[in-house]
């Protein structure tokens, strides 16, 4: 049953290493790409604005940009995740190393997706931060990340203050999070990941327990990877 399992899992793999990112290329080939792609939505307007343009008025729209946020990775390295991830597409998702719940799924799914970008490593980061920090130290995530077999430079397992990550998660993210009270208890993290663009706006929304969804994040990553003018491009959905 075990091997039965991982033979799925590296089939699995190896059709998204393979068909995701070729499949979005030869699309956009064959449709006559000429630098504007339709890309996933922008979620959480703020404000809209109008202006005048050209002697028309048009609908300035302004979207929610995630603030910093600074974390330690599974080497001890600061990572400030817009600063030291700047300019690159990033995956986020909440888990913790003792979790033996939904965390196995998600990191095998976070896993497939480092498989299915193995090539594009420059543009996109895998971020999995823990939401157990005071147990969940440097030398600990380090040691769940070799278990993964994780590219150290493209999947980070981060930790911090457990305070900033919650409220990162809630007010940044806009995930809904209990508030809790400090216990154990209190280690909720959403099953979702989350893809935020290059200008650090949140692009999407999956669930990474659902093979789809993480087909169509990885589909979306690929898209992004495109984008040239955020101001120009059309959402797909």
């Amino acid at each position: 049953m075990e091997k039965s399992r991982r033979l799925k899992s590296i089939l699995i793999g190896g059709l998204f290493s393979l068909f995701i990112p070729l499949g979005a290329y030869y699309y956009l080939k064959f449709t006559g790409h000429d630098g504007h792609v339709t890309l996933p939505p922008t979620y959480h307007i703020e404000k809209i604005i109008d202006k005048i343009v050209d002697g028309k008025s048009i609908k300035d729209t302004s979207y929610h940009s995630t603030k910093e946020l600074q974390l330690i990775s599974q080497l001890g390295d600061t990572i400030l995740l817009n600063k030291t991830l700047q300019g690159k597409i990033l995956v986020l998702n909440f888990f913790f190393t003792s979790c033996t719940t939904i965390c196995p799924e998600l990191t095998k799914n976070m896993k497939l997706l480092n498989k299915a970008f193995i090539k594009n490593d420059t543009s996109v980061r895998f971020l999995s931060i823990s939401v157990d920090p005071e147990n969940d130290s440097v030398s600990r995530l380090r040691f769940y990340a070799n278990k993964q077999n994780a590219n150290h430079d493209k999947w980070l397992f981060l930790t911090g203050s457990k305070q900033e990550i919650y409220q990162y998660a809630r007010e940044e993210l806009q995930l809904e999070l209990p508030e809790g009270n400090g216990g154990k208890e209190d280690f909720i993290h959403p099953e979702k990941f989350v893809l935020i663009d290059k200008y650090r706006n949140i692009r999407g929304y999956y669930n990474g327990l659902d093979s789809d969804k993480v087909r169509l994040c990885a589909e979306d990553i690929t898209y992004l990877m495109l984008e040239k003018n955020k101001l120009h491009e059309k959402p797909r959905r």
